[in-house]
């Protein structure tokens, strides 16, 4: 496949994704439609699934299109390590291209070696008091996240965000993924790997809020500026 076929296949599948700004989607099939696209469009990635955390010991696997990945998200769990707990309550996004070298968590990262998956990345989606998600990629060969693969994570990981708020209206979104600097970084991303100027790497981000005519990154702003809707409306 050549870029302009993968690039047309990458513009189909974000256009396919913001249909839920036309017409009304559970956020169950938003989810799923996400990680799908994250192992059909990121090569080497073999599972995906977002976690949502509710409390120190209360972790929900979603939309995982393997078994793999919900068994992972509780090894983390128990062992209280892993770079989905790190995503969803420190950093923006962390990835680890090879298991086997790894020392921050070196009880997941034996159990997740076990399970066939030697290398992970995970973008945090939001955070609310005691509440986080994180969009998690698993991968069964090392050396998988590149910086392409970095930044079609991040416009999946933007579009999961974006979804999750617009189902909660109550939750305050405070993703870094919705920031300037992150949407920033995944455009340069584009641009280097597409050689494209920044109007056309734009073009993807700009799908995911056509609807509205605003730019995503714009539209993530606003979300952020604003908070939980006001209790008198």
């Amino acid at each position: 496949m050549n870029d302009h076929e993968y690039t047309d296949g990458l513009r189909a599948t974000m256009s396919e994704l913001t249909a839920q700004f036309r017409k009304p989607t559970d956020i169950a099939t938003t989810l799923s439609r996400v990680t799908t696209a994250a192992v059909e469009l990121i090569e080497g990635v073999d599972y995906a699934d977002v976690l949502l955390i509710s409390g120190a010991d209360v972790f929900e696997s979603v939309a995982a299109t393997s078994q793999v990945a919900i068994d992972l998200d509780d090894v983390q769990r128990r062992y209280q390590e892993g770079p989905c707990l790190d995503a969803a309550l420190d950093d923006v996004a962390t990835v680890s291209n090879d298991l086997s070298q790894e020392t921050r968590w070196p009880r997941f990262a034996e159990s997740a070696i076990a399970a066939g998956v030697h290398a992970m990345l995970s973008f945090r989606l939001y955070t609310h008091n005691s509440r986080a998600g994180a969009l998690n990629l698993f991968a069964g060969e090392r050396d998988v996240f590149t910086a392409d693969a970095e930044a079609l994570a991040a416009l999946l990981a933007t579009q999961a965000a974006v979804a999750l708020i617009a189902d909660d209206k109550d939750l305050q979104f405070r993703s870094a993924l919705a920031s300037r600097d992150v949407i920033g970084q995944a455009k340069g991303m584009i641009m280097e790997r597409f050689d494209v100027d920044a109007l056309h790497a734009f073009e993807l981000l700009k799908r995911l809020s056509q609807e509205s005519n605003t730019r995503l990154v714009d539209v993530a702003a606003e979300l952020v500026a604003r908070g939980p809707e006001p209790t008198s409306t």
